[in-house]
């Protein structure tokens, strides 16, 4: 008698089993899905805000209190694609000024300066997400296609040849930063703070290295479908 009851409740705890597991598997695996939500993907205009100079490498020890910030402006697009709940790409593509200057009575250039790069600007960063705040890294590429420098009141457009006064027209670096994603009904603010390091020399006479302060905000809606998200 007893053993079949302890086989009554045996079958009784199979089929109890297998009929919360097939209710697991139809809905109930669709509300785990949507529980875990892939990081959305939006499409960004780019109009930031920048506080540029330049790194003087061995020379900057000696240049260091006659260096000033200039700023700067990046207008484009960026582009971020959600890959896991956790994680994305972010790509972004614009025109950016950088630059620095110089004060007079310097050892460089004696004479008061500033140096001004124009460029188009293509980093690709690894983002990280953490409930509303993220993290970023990753490459750059930039290719320098106008300059000027002003020395004094006097400008004149910088020369990209193989020279002792001449230019590189690409350059490398590297974005490193984080930021903060302010929800709304219909809209995402996402506020990113980040720190470019230039990391090839950008001139042919001396040595000169790109560094930047970026701040921007994003305000956008997410893209409806997500072809890049995981599922």
């Amino acid at each position: 008698m007893k053993k079949n009851v302890h086989i009554a409740l045996i079958v009784v705890m199979i089929f109890l089993s297998g009929n919360a597991f097939s209710q697991t598997s139809k809905p109930g695996s669709e509300k785990t899905r949507d529980t875990v939500k892939t990081e959305k993907t939006y499409l960004d205009l780019v109009l930031n805000l920048m506080s540029t100079n330049l790194n003087y490498g061995n020379s900057n020890s000696a240049l260091k209190d006659y260096k000033k910030s200039v700023l700067g402006a990046q207008v484009g697009v960026s582009f971020q694609a959600g890959i896991t709940p956790a994680f994305s790409l972010v790509s972004e593509f614009y025109f950016t000024m950088k630059g620095g200057k110089l004060t007079a009575n310097n050892p460089l250039t004696t004479s008061e300066s500033t140096l001004r790069l124009y460029a188009f600007e293509l980093p690709v960063l690894a983002r990280f997400h953490f409930s509303d705040f993220h993290i970023n890294a990753g490459p750059s590429i930039a290719y320098n296609f106008y300059g000027t420098r002003k020395i004094d009141d006097s400008s004149n457009d910088l020369s990209f040849t193989n020279s002792i006064d001449g230019f590189k027209r690409f350059e490398a670096g590297v974005q490193i930063g984080g930021g903060y994603t302010f929800h709304t009904p219909r809209k995402r603010i996402t506020l990113d703070l980040r720190y470019n390091y230039g990391l090839t020399n950008i001139s042919y006479g001396h040595e000169m290295y790109n560094r930047s302060f970026i701040v921007s905000a994003h305000i956008s809606n997410p893209w409806k479908t997500n072809p890049l998200g995981k599922r």
